[in-house]
């Protein structure tokens, strides 16, 4: 049978000729060699070469020479680092470390801000399958949630780091402390998540269970503008299953020479308002009978994004239920002074408590003007003169800070008469601590004995009068929410917002009931409910349990897998074991996983086939 070139037996297409071409060069160069090795010379030895293990020296050691050689040798004995090698042995290396199984415990500091900030990294960590715990000692990974408005709270933050650190815990740290200093040696080689970022918890601490250091502090921006902070429709874990906090805006439009809190959540950037009807909405419809709103300064609202505070609360109470109620933050008096009337009408509403806090700091318009406050005390008058006569009964908190630098005494007792003249019930006096990086800290400071010395007198004309007092024996409408400190009463507030204590009835947490007032505190007072009177039920559901996982989206479903499919809504809470909705992600990890393998085994095998057919034709 005589060969045939590979042309003769398979045709030709245009794509193969290439390979025809360099077959043919392929076996021409064999045949070439073949023929030059049939011209050249034969080589010839003259002895016969030795097996390459019998060429041996007469010099060298015979094999048994070298076993009696042995006894001689001493071994060395090779030095072990016990400790190195038990430290490796019972820490993995991070890349078989599985995250999604740890127990993280959480600590926030600070404002309702930073609480709604914490519900929200809380709740996107137990939807990926972390266990939340309130036991420290047990978790692997700390959450600390920090504050920098006053030194107390940062040394707070500093000395849980240091905690956590000699308990060789690992550390995710958020909040305004690393956002506004993030390159403080404390904080050296720490995980960090910004204000803005905390849509990206999971990421974060995933990383840092693994033995990485993570930070994200960048913000927001959507064509350029600075957002609000991440979205409103994340998962979250309620501390208290039956009150909402909303942010509606972060930053503000001030710059007070003393505050840090401007270096951490910058400028002004409102949420849209249909985003937190949504939220609103989204609330109620998980048992949820009273709302927080909050911001650096929600009288400011809006003004970026062309709306305005007024307009977000009438949208807000149309959405809120018979019984349930809604209640504003803090209020800076520039801004609000432009909203007066219709600030009046809203607080008039059935639905949202008669309260606002708007902070003074001091009643002297000398330090007013170092604060850089953008406004002087007959403004502030102005605006509480003007809401206590259009909403009888309204209450109104402020703040004050003692020993600013540059006061004195008389501008001290100026701030006095004001809380004589006003007696506020809700007071927060607060002694100055100069913040590093602060216009105040480089100013000239008032003498520590000096600024404790007015802090305590201060308080001394606060604990002076009885704000409640005249209120014995009315009958009040009231809200029940949580439950006291020492666990004897329950906690309501009245149409004003004053806290009223009430048995511990069950039935009664989270419905609006009646109360006849027998007694009162400075800050409290009592009240018997009224055995015929109708009770309220504001919720539209039953709230979610204390520790539960709200507000999962479709797109975290998708994430999680078909477990939460039976769940019949978006905005409707994960109602399911614990034990299971932490097994779930993870078990969705593990299919992921095999999948990834299965389709890169199936990729390598197609290459391998279309290979061997390119080879073979």
């Amino acid at each position: 049978m005589s060969w045939r070139a590979p042309s003769e037996v398979f045709p030709v297409s245009a794509e193969r000729r290439v390979v025809l071409s360099l077959w043919a060069d392929f076996t021409e160069d064999l045949r070439l060699t073949a023929d030059n090795q049939e011209k050249m010379p034969s080589a010839s030895c003259d002895t016969l070469l030795d097996d390459i293990e019998d060429i041996v020296l007469q010099g060298d050691l015979k094999p048994q020479d070298r076993h009696s050689a042995r006894k001689h040798v001493v071994p060395k004995a090779r030095k072990r680092n016990t400790q190195k090698y038990l430290q490796e042995e019972n820490s993995p290396p991070s890349d078989s470390t599985i995250p999604g199984i740890q127990k993280i415990w959480m600590r926030t500091w600070g404002c309702s801000h930073n609480n709604s900030d914490g519900e929200y990294m809380a709740g996107q960590l137990a939807a990926y399958g972390y266990e939340i715990t309130e036991n420290a000692s047990d978790a692997d990974l700390w959450l600390l949630n920090s504050c920098t408005v006053k030194n107390p709270a940062e040394d707070h933050f500093r000395n849980s780091i240091k905690k956590a650190q000699e308990e060789n815990k690992k550390i995710v740290l958020a909040g305004c402390v690393p956002q506004a200093q993030p390159r403080q040696d404390y904080l050296k080689g720490l995980s960090i998540i910004g204000v803005q970022q905390i849509d990206r918890v999971v990421e974060v601490v995933e990383e840092t269970i693994k033995g990485h250091s993570v930070r994200l502090l960048g913000q927001k921006k959507n064509n350029g503008k600075r957002l609000g902070g991440a979205r409103l429709d994340l998962p979250k874990i309620r501390k208290n299953p039956l009150i909402e906090i909303i942010s509606i805006n972060t930053g503000c439009l001030n710059a007070c020479t003393y505050c840090k809190t401007k270096h951490a959540r910058g400028n002004l950037a409102s949420y849209p308002i249909d985003e937190l009807v949504e939220r609103a909405k989204q609330s109620f419809q998980e048992g949820v009978c009273e709302i927080w709103l909050t911001s650096e300064d929600t009288g400011a609202y809006g003004r970026d994004i062309g709306t305005s505070l007024p307009a977000l609360l009438w949208k807000l109470v149309e959405v809120i239920p018979e019984g349930a109620m809604l209640r504003l933050g803090m209020t800076n008096p520039p801004y609000i002074s432009e909203h007066l009337e219709e600030m009046a009408k809203i607080l008039n509403h059935p639905r949202v408590y008669a309260f606002l806090h708007i902070p003074v700091q001091s009643a002297s318009d000398t330090v007013l003007m170092e604060m850089k406050r953008e406004y002087c005390v007959a403004d502030f008058k102005r605006v509480v003169d003007f809401l206590k006569e259009k909403v009888p009964g309204i209450t109104l908190a402020t703040d004050i800070i003692c020993g600013f630098p540059g006061e004195t005494d008389q501008d001290f007792q100026e701030t006095v008469k004001l809380v004589e003249e006003y007696k506020f019930p809700s007071l927060f006096i607060n002694q100055f601590y100069p913040r590093p990086g602060t216009p105040a800290a480089k100013m000239a400071q008032v003498p520590a004995q000096v600024k404790k010395q007015r802090t305590k007198d201060l308080s001394r004309v606060f604990h002076s009068y009885n704000p409640y007092d005249h209120k014995i024996g009315e009958r009040q409408q009231v809200l029940v929410t949580e439950e006291s400190f020492d666990s004897k009463f329950y906690v309501a507030h009245n149409r004003f917002y004053e806290q009223v204590l009430v048995p511990k009835n069950p039935t009664f947490m989270g419905k609006m009931i009646e109360v006849d007032i027998y007694e009162s505190g400075k800050h409290f007072m009592k009240g018997q409910p009224v055995s015929d009177a109708k009770v309220y039920t504001p919720s539209i559901n039953k709230p979610l349990a204390k520790g539960e996982v709200s507000g999962l989206t479709e797109e975290f479903r998708n994430r999680l897998g078909n477990h939460l499919s039976s769940v019949p809504h978006a905005s409707a809470a994960v109602r399911q074991d614990p034990a299971s909705s932490r097994m779930a992600p993870r078990l969705q990890r593990l299919h992921q996983d095999c999948a990834l393998r299965v389709s890169v085994g199936l990729a390598l095998c197609a290459l391998l086939l279309a290979f061997l057919v390119k080879v073979y034709n």
